[in-house]
Order: C-alpha cells, then sequence, then structure tokens
C-alpha cells in the first residue's frame, strides 16, 4: 500500500466566502481614506480594514449611547478577528462600512462588518470581530449592560 492509499480522500475545498449586497447590513457609515491607507501596490493596506471595523462599530456605539469609551465600568476587549477581500480599495475612495451582529451572548457579540467602494452594490471586504464585555479596572466579564444589548438587538438582521 502507498502512501496515498492510507490516507482517506480529502473532503473538498471549504466554500470561500462571497461578496455579499448592502441588504445584508443593517446599518452603514462613511469612512475617508486616507493617502497614508494605501500601500505600495496602490490599494488600501490589509491592516487598514481592520482598523476600519473598528471605527465602524465603536464609532456606532458611541453615537447610539452605548459605549462610554473614557468613563464606562464595562469595555469590549477584542478577542477573534478575520477578514476576506472581494475588490480592491485604494484612496482616494469613500467607503461605506455596514454593520449587523451575527451572535449576542450574555458577555460577548460578533459584530460583521462589510465594507463597500461608496455606492457599490456589492461588498469589497467582509469580515467579523468578536468582543468580550469585560470590566475597566479587573478586565473580568461582565453581562452586557441593558443600553449596550439595546442597540445591538437594533443590528440583527434576523434575531
Amino acid at each position: 500500500m502507498n502512501a496515498s492509499q492510507t490516507h482517506a480522500a480529502p473532503a473538498s475545498a471549504p466554500r470561500r466566502p462571497a461578496p455579499e449586497p448592502r441588504s445584508a447590513y443593517a446599518v452603514f457609515r462613511t469612512i475617508g481614506t486616507r493617502w497614508s491607507d494605501n500601500d505600495v501596490y496602490g490599494h488600501v493596506n490589509n491592516v487598514v480594514y481592520y482598523s476600519w471595523f473598528d471605527t465602524a462599530v465603536n464609532a456606532h456605539l458611541i453615537e447610539q449611547g452605548a459605549l462610554d469609551i473614557h468613563q464606562g465600568e464595562t469595555i469590549g476587549l477584542v478577542i477573534e478577528t478575520q477578514c476576506n477581500y472581494f475588490a480592491p480599495l485604494a484612496f482616494p475612495q469613500t467607503v461605506e462600512a455596514g454593520l449587523r451582529v451575527a451572535h449576542m451572548g450574555s458577555s460577548s457579540v460578533r459584530y460583521e462588518v462589510g465594507l463597500f467602494a461608496q455606492g457599490e452594490p456589492m461588498s469589497a471586504a467582509a469580515g467579523h470581530f468578536v468582543h468580550v464585555y469585560v470590566g475597566r479596572d479587573d478586565r473580568r466579564p461582565r453581562a452586557l449592560p441593558q443600553r449596550l444589548r439595546d442597540v445591538l438587538a437594533a443590528l440583527r438582521l434576523n434575531p
């Protein structure tokens, strides 16, 4: 028996994520690109996308009165993040970040973000990150405050 006969045939490759339409997201916020966002290849560098995820989610929570980054007793720590890229974005484009909540637990939230070139119907990139909400001082998990739960509920497409 040779080596190829001792192993089962590999399972089919995992399905690659695909771009999604704007209707897959609950709310949008506009983000301007900066000259420094582009890399030597002439498009936005991958690390900038993660910054946009953070900016879109946290700005929405702050504007909705669900997050006080300076005095709040509860803060969100990122424990997981991922991004899939479908089309390049580059300065001087305007980016529109679509937000939704995919899962809300007792102390954690999975946010999903789609990044769109302004006016485009399909996402140029899509990703997620998970916040675990903890006490500011002790960094121990905390139940999601009611105001935060209310704001997050509005970001769920399929509650």
